[in-house]
């Protein structure tokens, strides 16, 4: 199983799992396959403001993250900071180190 755990203050908060693993538990303790609600309405993409908590989240430090995006921790923290907007190759290389669908394509 694919399981992301999601810490606050040192203790485990969330338990994150692919969709359909948790469909699979779904059927596993015998209740019926869980369906979301098309509401039509556009995903919001979280902003890089919150990238730093974000990755925080994901107990990646700057200096990691910087060197699989391919960049200087100090340029990260300009990104994390809102003083840099980061240019088409760093969101790619961004939303892949988070796994972060939408944000290549974010202007």
């Amino acid at each position: 199983m694919n399981l992301q755990v999601i810490m606050r203050d040192g203790m485990p908060e969330y338990a994150v799992l692919p969709w359909d693993e948790y469909q699979a538990l779904l059927k596993a303790v015998g209740r019926p396959a869980a369906a979301l609600a098309d509401t039509g309405a556009p995903v919001a993409l979280p902003r890089f403001s919150e990238l730093s908590a974000m990755r925080e989240a994901k107990g990646i430090s700057q200096g990691d993250l910087a060197r699989s995006v391919g960049i200087s921790p100090a340029y990260l923290a300009l990104i994390e900071s809102g003083d840099r907007d980061p240019d088409e190759a760093i969101r790619r290389a961004l939303a892949r180190a988070m796994e972060i669908t939408g944000w290549e394509q974010e202007a």
